[in-house]
């Protein structure tokens, strides 16, 4: 007996939101494992003493503080990408530029850790990646909104969760602001003072409480 072709499977919206998210992790993992590549193991000329060698590290502190913020930092972005996306539950394909405008201010991301620890408390560098990240968070916020409200979000998904994923949005957008400023005048402390984040997030719950 002739074996029957099977039909051809038929990709509905739950295919595409998996294919985007997969993509999305993909460029979220290689930015983060990029930017230890950025750190060079330092040379150190003979005679190789101990005190060489600390000298030598100490002086990739700089490194290795941007490479921690940053790790951090894309590490947060993801975790948001990952909680606004389990909203979906619908697909809508005028999510693909401000997903791939998000990813590609991400994938960025280890140029502008390597500038600003390559000459760390200078005014420019500083800035420059104060700003993008800036630039990045109001990637993400675009992206947020669109998979927390119709069409693509789930009808079940409360409406305070919605809040709650747009509000932590805002708050990095607020803190990589802060550090942006204070970078003008402090350079050294602007990436520091991207510890306003959670302190933002803090304030506009308080000013916003989503019950």
């Amino acid at each position: 007996m002739p074996r029957i072709p099977r039909a051809p499977e038929l990709h509905g919206p739950g295919h595409a939101l998996e294919r985007m998210i997969f993509f999305s992790d993909a460029v979220f993992a290689i930015a983060i494992t990029l930017l230890i590549i950025e750190i060079h193991v330092p040379e150190v000329h003979a005679p190789r003493t101990d005190h060489a060698f600390l000298v030598a590290l100490a002086q990739i502190i700089p490194h290795f503080v941007s490479f921690l913020v940053s790790f951090f930092v894309i590490g947060a972005f993801w975790a948001g990408h990952h909680r606004a996306f389990d909203c979906a539950r619908h697909w809508d394909s005028r999510l693909i530029l401000p997903n791939l405008l998000l990813l590609c201010t991400i994938a960025a991301m280890p140029f502008f850790t390597a500038l600003a620890s390559e000459y760390y408390g200078h005014r420019v560098p500083v800035a420059f990646y104060c700003g993008w990240l800036a630039l990045a968070a109001l990637a993400a916020i675009r992206v947020q909104r669109l998979v927390t409200n119709a069409p693509l979000v789930g009808e079940e998904v409360p409406l305070a969760q919605r809040a709650a994923i747009r509000q932590r949005g805002y708050a990095t957008f607020l803190g990589a602001l802060t550090g942006f400023v204070v970078s003008l005048f402090v350079p050294w402390l602007g990436q520091p003072a991207l510890i306003s984040i959670p302190l933002w997030r803090m304030l506009l719950q308080r000013l916003h409480p989503q019950g």
